[in-house]
């Protein structure tokens, strides 16, 4: 695996599955402006090299490309999203992560079911 690969993603090695509490702030919104949908998040990760894991984020975005947190979910299954956003702080309990993602909402796919159903109405 190339170094570029290790750096494209930040991967939760233990502990619980994050959890992502939907955001409605106006900048963080800004952050899901495009062609399609998108919901964003924020979840909030323990870590103990906050400030470097932003800075890879900040390479990353500095060359365009994307980095992705790559966890497991409750059953277990590897699942990553889009990281649009980071910020480190340091608490009481340690430094934390706040980590920004964009996600796809659940009835995106409903929406491309509706488009087939206009082309099925056009050849009528």
């Amino acid at each position: 695996m190339t170094k570029k690969n290790l750096e494209d993603k930040i991967t939760i090695i233990e502990g619980p599955p994050p959890v992502f509490e939907p955001i409605e702030d106006g900048w963080a919104l800004g952050l899901s402006e495009g062609p399609l949908l998108f919901d964003m998040s924020l979840t909030q990760v323990r870590t103990f090299n906050g400030p470097e894991l932003v800075e890879r984020c900040h390479r990353m975005w500095k060359e365009n490309g994307v980095i992705h947190l790559h966890y497991r979910n409750d059953m277990g299954v590897e699942e990553t999203v889009p990281i649009m956003a980071a910020r480190s702080i340091d608490t009481d309990e340690g430094q934390i992560l706040l980590l920004w993602t964009r996600h796809t909402p659940d009835d995106f796919e409903d929406f491309d079911d509706l488009e087939g159903d206009d082309d099925e109405d056009q050849e009528d």
